[in-house]
Protein backbone atom coordinates (compact mmCIF):
# COMPACT_ATOMS: atom_id res chain seq x y z
CA UNK A 1 0.00 0.00 0.00
CA UNK A 2 1.37 3.40 -1.01
CA UNK A 3 1.98 5.91 1.76
CA UNK A 4 -0.44 8.85 1.86
CA UNK A 5 0.79 11.92 -0.03
CA UNK A 6 2.62 14.58 1.91
CA UNK A 7 0.47 17.65 2.40
CA UNK A 8 1.40 21.32 2.27
CA UNK A 9 0.71 23.57 5.27
CA UNK A 10 -2.52 24.45 3.43
CA UNK A 11 -3.55 20.77 3.30
CA UNK A 12 -2.97 20.21 -0.44
CA UNK A 13 -1.18 17.06 -1.69
CA UNK A 14 2.33 17.67 -3.04
CA UNK A 15 3.03 16.81 -6.66
CA UNK A 16 5.12 13.75 -7.39
CA UNK A 17 8.52 13.88 -9.06
CA UNK A 18 7.18 12.06 -12.13
CA UNK A 19 4.24 14.47 -12.55
CA UNK A 20 6.58 17.45 -12.27
CA UNK A 21 9.02 15.90 -14.73
CA UNK A 22 6.28 15.21 -17.29
CA UNK A 23 4.96 18.78 -16.90
CA UNK A 24 8.48 20.10 -17.52
CA UNK A 25 8.90 17.88 -20.57
CA UNK A 26 5.61 19.17 -22.00
CA UNK A 27 6.76 22.76 -21.44
CA UNK A 28 10.14 22.00 -23.05
CA UNK A 29 8.35 20.48 -26.04
CA UNK A 30 6.27 23.63 -26.42
CA UNK A 31 9.42 25.75 -26.37
CA UNK A 32 11.09 23.52 -28.94
CA UNK A 33 8.18 24.20 -31.30
CA UNK A 34 8.36 27.94 -30.54
CA UNK A 35 12.11 27.82 -31.19
CA UNK A 36 11.55 26.18 -34.56
CA UNK A 37 8.89 28.74 -35.47
CA UNK A 38 11.40 31.51 -34.69
CA UNK A 39 14.59 30.06 -36.12
CA UNK A 40 13.56 28.24 -39.30
CA UNK A 41 12.10 31.33 -41.06
CA UNK A 42 15.03 33.44 -39.82
CA UNK A 43 17.55 30.88 -41.13
CA UNK A 44 15.78 30.68 -44.48
CA UNK A 45 15.76 34.46 -44.84
CA UNK A 46 19.44 34.58 -43.88
CA UNK A 47 20.43 31.86 -46.33
CA UNK A 48 18.33 33.23 -49.21
CA UNK A 49 18.97 36.97 -48.90
CA UNK A 50 22.16 37.59 -46.92
CA UNK A 51 24.56 34.68 -47.42
CA UNK A 52 24.51 34.67 -51.27
CA UNK A 53 25.51 38.34 -51.34
CA UNK A 54 28.71 37.74 -49.39
CA UNK A 55 31.84 37.45 -51.47
CA UNK A 56 34.27 35.47 -49.34
CA UNK A 57 37.17 35.62 -51.76
CA UNK A 58 38.86 38.47 -53.60
CA UNK A 59 39.57 38.13 -57.35
CA UNK A 60 43.12 37.05 -56.50
CA UNK A 61 41.78 34.13 -54.40
CA UNK A 62 42.62 35.59 -50.99
CA UNK A 63 40.06 35.61 -48.18
CA UNK A 64 38.25 38.92 -47.64
CA UNK A 65 38.31 38.86 -43.84
CA UNK A 66 36.88 42.34 -43.21
CA UNK A 67 33.96 41.80 -45.59
CA UNK A 68 33.39 38.27 -44.26
CA UNK A 69 33.05 39.52 -40.69
CA UNK A 70 30.99 42.59 -41.62
CA UNK A 71 28.77 41.01 -44.25
CA UNK A 72 28.25 37.51 -42.87
CA UNK A 73 29.20 37.07 -39.21
CA UNK A 74 27.73 40.31 -37.83
CA UNK A 75 24.29 39.80 -39.43
CA UNK A 76 24.34 36.21 -38.16
CA UNK A 77 25.26 37.42 -34.67
CA UNK A 78 22.44 40.02 -34.70
CA UNK A 79 20.01 37.38 -35.89
CA UNK A 80 21.04 35.06 -33.04
CA UNK A 81 20.79 37.85 -30.45
CA UNK A 82 17.33 38.78 -31.73
CA UNK A 83 16.13 35.19 -31.49
CA UNK A 84 17.56 34.90 -27.95
CA UNK A 85 15.89 38.16 -26.87
CA UNK A 86 12.51 37.14 -28.32
CA UNK A 87 12.84 33.69 -26.71
CA UNK A 88 13.57 35.21 -23.30
CA UNK A 89 10.55 37.50 -23.54
CA UNK A 90 8.29 34.60 -24.56
CA UNK A 91 9.76 32.44 -21.80
CA UNK A 92 9.19 35.18 -19.22
CA UNK A 93 5.57 35.62 -20.28
CA UNK A 94 5.00 31.86 -20.31
CA UNK A 95 6.65 31.07 -16.99
CA UNK A 96 6.00 34.24 -14.98
CA UNK A 97 2.79 35.79 -16.25
CA UNK A 98 0.94 32.47 -16.73
CA UNK A 99 2.22 31.28 -13.36
CA UNK A 100 1.18 34.53 -11.70
CA UNK A 101 -2.33 34.41 -13.17
CA UNK A 102 -3.18 30.72 -12.71
CA UNK A 103 -0.25 29.07 -10.91
CA UNK A 104 0.14 26.85 -13.96
CA UNK A 105 2.00 26.61 -17.24
CA UNK A 106 0.46 24.51 -20.01
CA UNK A 107 2.50 21.50 -18.89
CA UNK A 108 1.37 21.89 -15.28
CA UNK A 109 -2.22 22.29 -16.42
CA UNK A 110 -1.99 19.06 -18.44
CA UNK A 111 -0.55 17.22 -15.42
CA UNK A 112 -3.05 18.86 -13.01
CA UNK A 113 -0.35 20.66 -11.02
CA UNK A 114 -0.29 24.14 -9.56
CA UNK A 115 2.39 26.28 -7.95
CA UNK A 116 1.27 27.76 -4.64
CA UNK A 117 3.04 29.70 -1.89
CA UNK A 118 4.33 27.60 0.98
CA UNK A 119 2.53 29.98 3.35
CA UNK A 120 -1.20 29.15 2.95
CA UNK A 121 -2.21 32.70 3.96
CA UNK A 122 -0.51 34.18 0.88
CA UNK A 123 -1.42 34.06 -2.78
CA UNK A 124 1.07 33.51 -5.58
CA UNK A 125 2.33 36.88 -6.74
CA UNK A 126 4.37 38.01 -9.72
CA UNK A 127 7.46 38.45 -7.54
CA UNK A 128 7.47 34.79 -6.45
CA UNK A 129 6.85 33.63 -10.02
CA UNK A 130 9.71 35.84 -11.23
CA UNK A 131 12.03 34.46 -8.54
CA UNK A 132 11.27 30.90 -9.64
CA UNK A 133 11.91 31.86 -13.28
CA UNK A 134 15.16 33.68 -12.46
CA UNK A 135 16.62 30.74 -10.51
CA UNK A 136 15.61 28.31 -13.27
CA UNK A 137 17.24 30.48 -15.94
CA UNK A 138 20.44 31.15 -14.00
CA UNK A 139 20.83 27.48 -13.07
CA UNK A 140 20.90 26.67 -16.77
CA UNK A 141 24.15 28.62 -17.18
CA UNK A 142 26.08 26.65 -14.54
CA UNK A 143 27.00 23.14 -15.68
CA UNK A 144 25.05 20.55 -13.70
CA UNK A 145 23.14 23.07 -11.60
CA UNK A 146 19.92 22.73 -13.58
CA UNK A 147 19.94 18.98 -12.88
CA UNK A 148 20.66 19.59 -9.19
CA UNK A 149 17.85 22.15 -9.12
CA UNK A 150 15.31 19.70 -10.54
CA UNK A 151 16.47 16.67 -8.57
CA UNK A 152 16.60 18.54 -5.25
CA UNK A 153 12.94 17.66 -4.64
CA UNK A 154 13.83 13.98 -4.33
CA UNK A 155 15.57 14.45 -0.98
CA UNK A 156 14.01 17.69 0.21
CA UNK A 157 11.84 17.06 3.23
CA UNK A 158 9.07 17.70 4.00
CA UNK A 159 7.97 19.92 1.07
CA UNK A 160 9.74 18.25 -1.88
CA UNK A 161 10.90 21.61 -3.20
CA UNK A 162 13.34 22.22 -6.03
CA UNK A 163 15.89 24.99 -5.47
CA UNK A 164 13.75 27.45 -7.44
CA UNK A 165 10.82 26.61 -5.14
CA UNK A 166 12.95 27.19 -2.04
CA UNK A 167 14.12 30.57 -3.36
CA UNK A 168 10.55 31.66 -4.17
CA UNK A 169 8.99 29.96 -1.10
CA UNK A 170 6.60 27.93 -3.25
CA UNK A 171 5.53 24.30 -3.58
CA UNK A 172 3.94 22.37 -6.42
CA UNK A 173 0.68 20.65 -5.58
CA UNK A 174 -1.63 18.19 -7.29
CA UNK A 175 -5.06 19.66 -8.08
CA UNK A 176 -8.28 18.03 -9.21
CA UNK A 177 -8.79 20.24 -12.27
Amino acid sequence: MAPPPTLTPGGQPLASFSDRLLATLIDVGIFMVIGLVLTVPAAIIFLVFIAPEVALFAPDGSLREAEFVRDLLLPLLWLDLGIIAISLVISYVYHVEMMFKTGQTFGKKMMKLRVVPLDPTRTLDRRAAAKRFLVQQVSGFVPGLSYLNGLWQLWDKPWQQCLHDKFAETVVVKVSS
